[in-house]
Parts: structure tokens; C-alpha cells; sequence
């Protein structure tokens, strides 16, 4: 028999069972629905994870020193060590303000271009960074996030670049603005908002006579081994800095991004393994409905086994027909499934949305939009289909040779 015959035979065989054939689909339609929502469902989260840390996270290195450090330690640092592809150091402001109808305490973030872009701590929704003459001159430029924008002209969304607001004694012109809101952002009374300055303008205007750098943060270069930079970078700092060796590890800190990408990773492995279990389950049970229901089928159709074995089908003209019967069983539950979980992953990330799971459970950067959506690859759809055919092919192979080795003698007796 052709492969068109066998399809058209297994099409009218399931024809013939409707209500038993759409029962037998719906535990596949369960399972593989189940593999592709929570796949996608974690792989959305592990891209949320990783777009809050930023997308050098894996090779960003914090520094940090119990000694003041300034910009030409920094340089200095640099220069001992190529081994990063940069080296930026940041700081922290605090002044008040007054808005349209609020008192606004502002976080002022003193950081240049190069480190906002290194780390992505900087999304913005319109406007430009930084010029590394605005950097260099410490002009009185400003990047203001969505709950400045409110605090100051009454909306979020309302057109501010170019515009000036008055910070401590100076103004400060308008250039960007991020995208993010804080939850803090919103009410009448007291408003905190995140401004980011070139860092020498932070450390001119707003570091109350402390005019040090709060962190520094390296980008390590593709392939570099992250704990050995760390462990290099600790003497480094130390010799710049004039530290004995017995007080690095008292007075030098570094830290790498890498263990907290790691340990996420590992986190997530371990939370689809335990998905994939559970859809596992899903599809083994529906597996097992597809060899019942083939069993049964063989038990109804002996009469039709003998009749075509009389009329010269072979065995294996036997075992291809039922086998194809539970391919196609699969198979229609995999088209199906894999629909369904397409569009039950985008529900459920609309709702984590909507609620803000992930905010909620400390997945995003602090003001961070959290916005889960689902990562669907077609490897997933492939591995999805694939399955559905192994399964059919499995757990239909015995019901299949069964049929093919009853005695046509036996079955023709039961005409």
C-alpha cells in the first residue's frame, strides 16, 4: 500500500470513531500544549532576567574600595589592565526639588554615556545621551526617567527634551528621557525620581563636598576568564590604591556578574526540568489513551484484518495501517497542542504582565517595566511535532503488530 492509501484508510478508519478519536487527541492536545506554553513561558522569563541585568552582563565586573577613588584611578586601573574593553566609574547625588504639585526628592545618578550603555541602566524613550563634550565640559545636562517627566510637567508622556527644570541652585537642560516609572512615582506628596548627570557634573554639583566615585564597573573582553580577572583586578586596585596585600580582602571588593547569570541559569534549567516532567506525564498518559484505543480498534476490526489478509495484505501492510492510524492521531494532536500552547502562553504572560509577577518577585531592575513575553523558537514547535510522531509510533507499535500477527483463519471465523 502507498502512503496515500494508508493515510486515506487511517483518515476513515478515525472517521468511523469520532467521539473515541477526538478523545484519544485531546491527551496529546494536553501535553504538547503543556511542553510549548511552558517553554516559552521560561524562556520569556530567563529573557526578562537577562534584559533587567543588561545584555554584557555576563562579562560585567563591579569594583569597589574602602578607599576614596577618583576618575585617574580609574584611567590608572585601565591601563594595567586590557583585559577590559572598558572601565567606568559612577556616582550618587541627592538633592530636592519642587514640582508641578509634589516635593521631589531626586536621585541623581553621575554617569557618562559609555557606562549607561555598558550596563543598559538607561532605556530611553526619547531624547539622546550624553556628547563627550557635554561629559567633558560637565555641562548641566540632564536624563530624566517617566516620573520626573510626571513630577515636573504633570504627565509622562508629555514632550520634554530640550526643556530645562531647576535642581538644588542650577538649571539643568532636559536631553533624554528613560523609560522607566518607578512605583514611588506616583501620589501628591513626596516623589522620588532617578536624574542622570555626566558623571563630572554629578560630582561637581552634587556630591556635598565628597567629590569620589560611588562604584566602578568593568566590561571584560569576549572570552576572558571572569574569575581570573577578578582575582587580578583585586591586585590591581590594590596596588593603584596603595593596599597591603594582607588588607585586599578587607578593603577591595570585586564581583562578578557572571556567578548571578550562572545562577539564574541554573535556576531555570532546573525549573524546565521539572516542566518538562510534568508535560512528560501528560504525554505519557495520552500515549497510553492512544494504545487502548488502537487495542480496541484491533479487537473491532478483526473481521476487516481477515478479510484484507485473505485478500493479500502482508503483515506489514497490517502494521503500517494501524501504525499510521496513531500517527495521525499524534500528529493532529500536535498541530492542535502546539496552537493551543502558542496562544496559552501569550494569555499567561499577558496576565503575569498585567499583575506584575515578575516585578513582584524581584525579577526586573528596580523601576523596570516588567513585560514578560513568551519566547517561542521553532525548535521548540519541531521538538513539539517530532514528539507527537515518536509517540504515536511507540506506543502504537504493539497494538499494530498484534493486528499483524492474528491468524486470518481465526479472524475470517468470526464473520
Amino acid at each position: 500500500m502507498s502512503i496515500r492509501d494508508l493515510i486515506r484508510e487511517a483518515l476513515r478508519s478515525l472517521e468511523s470513531n469520532r467521539g473515541r478519536s477526538l478523545l484519544t487527541i485531546l491527551g496529546i492536545v494536553i501535553g504538547i500544549a503543556a511542553v510549548i506554553a511552558m517553554t516559552s513561558l521560561i524562556g520569556g522569563v530567563r529573557n526578562s532576567l537577562i534584559s533587567g541585568l543588561g545584555l554584557n552582563a555576563a562579562r560585567t565586573v563591579q569594583i569597589s574600595c574602602s578607599y576614596p577613588m577618583d576618575t585617574d584611578d580609574v584611567a590608572d586601573i585601565a591601563r594595567l589592565m586590557p583585559e577590559y574593553e572598558a572601565l567606568e566609574g559612577s556616582a550618587y547625588g541627592y538633592t530636592q526639588a519642587q514640582g508641578s504639585n509634589c516635593t521631589v526628592d531626586a536621585n541623581i545618578r553621575g554617569a557618562d554615556s559609555a557606562y549607561l550603555e555598558m550596563t543598559g541602566e538607561v532605556k530611553l524613550a526619547e531624547g539622546r545621551m550624553f556628547t563627550s563634550a557635554e561629559e567633558q565640559a560637565a555641562a548641566r545636562v540632564i536624563i530624566l526617567d517617566k516620573s520626573g517627566v510626571q513630577a515636573f510637567f504633570g504627565t509622562p508622556d508629555a514632550q520634554v527634551v530640550g526643556k530645562s527644570i531647576r535642581l538644588g541652585s542650577h538649571d539643568y537642560q532636559i536631553v533624554g528621557v528613560d523609560e522607566k516609572m518607578p512605583a514611588s512615582s506616583t501620589g501628591t506628596e513626596n516623589v522620588y525620581i532617578n536624574v542622570y548627570t555626566p558623571l563630572q557634573t554629578c560630582l561637581d554639583d552634587f556630591s556635598m563636598g565628597y567629590p569620589y566615585l560611588s562604584t566602578v564597573t568593568g566590561l571584560a573582553r569576549e572570552g576572558t576568564d571572569m574569575d581570573a580577572i577578578v582575582e587580578t583586578t583585586m591586585q590591581q586596585v590594590a596596588k593603584v590604591m596603595g593596599i597591603d596585600e594582607e588588607n585586599i580582602a578587607d578593603n577591595v571588593y570585586v564581583y562578578s556578574m557572571k556567578s548571578t547569570v550562572d545562577t539564574m541559569s541554573g535556576f531555570m534549567n532546573s525549573f524546565s526540568l521539572i516542566m518538562g516532567a510534568v508535560a512528560g506525564i501528560s504525554l505519557l498518559v495520552g500515549g497510553i489513551g492512544i494504545m487502548n484505543m488502537m487495542l480496541t480498534n484491533v479487537t473491532e476490526r478483526i473481521r476487516e484484518i481477515g478479510v484484507r489478509r485473505a485478500l493479500g495484505a502482508t503483515r506489514r501492510d497490517i502494521t503500517l495501517q494501524f501504525l499510521m492510524e496513531s500517527a495521525v492521531v499524534c500528529v493532529a494532536g500536535g498541530i492542535l497542542g502546539t496552537v493551543i500552547g502558542y496562544l496559552l502562553s501569550w494569555g499567561l504572560s499577558a496576565i503575569a504582565s498585567a499583575l506584575g509577577l515578575l516585578g513582584s518577585m524581584g525579577m526586573t531592575t528596580p523601576g523596570a517595566t516588567a513585560t514578560l513575553t513568551p519566547q517561542i523558537s521553532p525548535e521548540a514547535i519541531a521538538a513539539a511535532v517530532g514528539l507527537s510522531i515518536a509517540i504515536g509510533l511507540i506506543f502504537g507499535w504493539y497494538p499494530a503488530r498484534r493486528a499483524a500477527k492474528l491468524d486470518p483463519v481465526e479472524c475470517l471465523r468470526s464473520l
